[in-house]
């Protein structure tokens, strides 16, 4: 295992670009998940139709989704393009688009928010370097007030009522699909999203702003059960553990719990990624919960994030549990159907192949055959990394690097699209092979690959997010793993690690 002082190949593609662009996105929502969830439980309780209705309290309810949570996403863009400095400029410019509209402005405070920050960034470029000791502060207050002011007023004029339109356009969009009965299609494009690791910028970066502005209107939307919906991937698991073969029937019940009951919808993906024909399965499921939710006219509240049935059930709609029940069940029996004749159907092919059901060796194949990049587990051989499970990059031989010559791994980062979910339970999982291992004073945490940077020692992510992980942390040593939650690369990361701290 060494340390990787460049990426070995550029990421490039258009893959990687909507991934980069579906992480920014969301990297905005996902952080302020807990005002949403607030929001909707608030609203939840005390609007006039609510479980507890209380005129007095039910007046939070519009300011916080007025202001609130536009001003939270707008603040988040911008540190994530300028810190703090863009954050509060960011804020002041989407005050603008707030009060120029009569909607929720989320699309306008993700348009906005980082426009203004990269804004400041660039005017601060122009005399950077050529105040006058003692009149900094000066200078910085003062040019954020007065490029704040002017784009407030800028977005006043001019984003928001682009922003109105756009947002009823795309609201006429989804009312027609919902009218016209063809809403379920929408699945065709949201399954292969999520197994591309886009699950993450369809739902907090498009449905959900679209959603809260549904269910500020009619108290509930079934935009946000389109992505959230527990079903479709319960069944694929269900399929894997009745009718799936080695390591991926072994560890399906295992990643139930965790998908189902837990909420971390990317355990499920590796599977499809073995065998990608299974996206028919969970496209099936989709339609199947989103017509389901079309018939009955259910929907949430507010976000279920993440998307567990506990969360789902929580953020129902006092007049939507049959529906959204029902489209859960469902939508896990047609996936689960589907999935079951695939498996099936291919089960002596895969036996005679020499197939025994190993997920690692699976998707690096699938990988190798779509043409997508298959990053490392640095240092190890050839043979080595074929054992674990992980594929070996395109290096000279004899590239690898003794493991005592690595800087001695401290710091150690799960990365993910988001750093909430799959990173989390990854990082669990070794942070507990590593007290069990008996050593001490490793720091294992989890991290969005867009907060990645250089004071990470070992950074562990995804195969197909390691591009992006290389660039933001390029003196770590990087690897990657096909399922964070089992994966044999971590029994090599605590034996590196045992070794160098004896």
């Amino acid at each position: 295992m060494t340390a990787t002082s460049a990426p070995t190949r550029s990421p490039g593609g258009a893959r990687v670009g909507v991934q980069k662009f579906g992480t920014f996105l969301s990297g905005m929502v996902l952080p302020n998940i807990a005002a949403f969830i607030a929001w909707g439980l608030i609203t939840a309780f005390f609007i006039p139709t609510g479980w507890t209705p209380n005129e007095t309290l039910a007046t939070l309810v519009g300011p916080m989704i007025t202001y609130l949570l536009p001003l939270l996403i707008a603040n988040q863009g911008g540190r994530m393009i300028y810190d703090t400095r863009g954050g509060v400029v960011a804020t002041i410019a989407t005050m603008g688009v707030i009060v120029g509209t009569t909607i929720p402005m989320f699309m306008g405070a993700m348009i906005v928010g980082p426009l203004a920050a990269w804004i400041m960034k660039q005017v601060d470029k122009i005399w950077d370097g050529k105040i006058r000791p003692g009149f900094e502060m000066l200078v910085n207050n003062f040019s954020a007030g007065i490029v704040g002011a002017i784009l407030a007023i800028g977005a006043f004029f001019g984003i928001a009522p682009l922003v109105t339109a756009l947002s009823n356009f795309i609201s006429g969009g989804v009312d027609f699909l919902v009218n016209a009965g063809i809403l379920p299609l929408v699945s065709i494009f949201i399954e292969p999203g999520k197994i591309l690791f886009l699950n993450n910028a369809i739902n907090q970066g498009v449905l959900t702003p679209l959603g809260v502005t549904q269910s500020q209107e009619t108290g509930k939307s079934i935009l946000f059960l389109l992505e959230a919906n527990p079903g479709p991937g319960l069944g694929l698991l269900l399929a894997f553990t009745v009718f799936g073969i080695g390591m991926m029937r072994a560890s399906a019940p295992g990643a139930i719990i965790i998908q189902f009951l837990g909420g971390i919808h990317e355990i499920y993906f590796p599977y499809v990624l073995a065998k990608p024909i299974l996206v028919l399965a969970v496209i099936a499921g989709g339609m199947t919960g989103v017509a389901t939710n079309v018939a009955f006219n259910s929907g949430l509240r507010a976000p279920a994030s993440p998307g567990s049935i506990f969360a789902v059930l929580l953020q129902t709609a006092s007049d939507s549990y049959v529906g959204v029940i029902l489209s859960v069940v469902l939508s896990a029996a047609v996936s689960f159907l589907v999935a079951s004749v695939i498996l099936r159907a291919s089960r002596k092919r895969d036996i005679a192949a020499g197939n025994a059901g190993d997920l690692s060796a699976a998707i690096a194949a699938t990988e190798a055959n779509k043409g997508k990049s298959s990053s490392v587990l640095q240092g190890l051989t050839r043979d080595e990394a074929a054992a674990s499970g992980v594929g070996m990059a395109n290096q000279p031989s004899g590239s690898a690097t003794n493991v005592a010559t690595v800087q001695p791994v401290r710091n150690i980062v799960f990365a993910c699209d988001a750093g909430m979910g799959s990173s989390a339970m990854g990082a669990s999982v070794l942070r507990n092979k590593i007290k069990k291992a008996g050593i001490e004073g490793i720091t294992v945490v989890n991290k969005a690959i867009a907060n990645l940077d250089d004071s990470a020692d070992l950074v562990i992510t995804q195969r197909e997010l390691t591009p992006r992980a290389q660039q933001k942390a390029p003196t770590a040593q990087h690897v990657s793993v096909d399922n964070f939650m089992n994966s044999p690369a971590y029994d090599q990361v605590v034996q590196q690690v045992s070794d160098q701290h004896k």
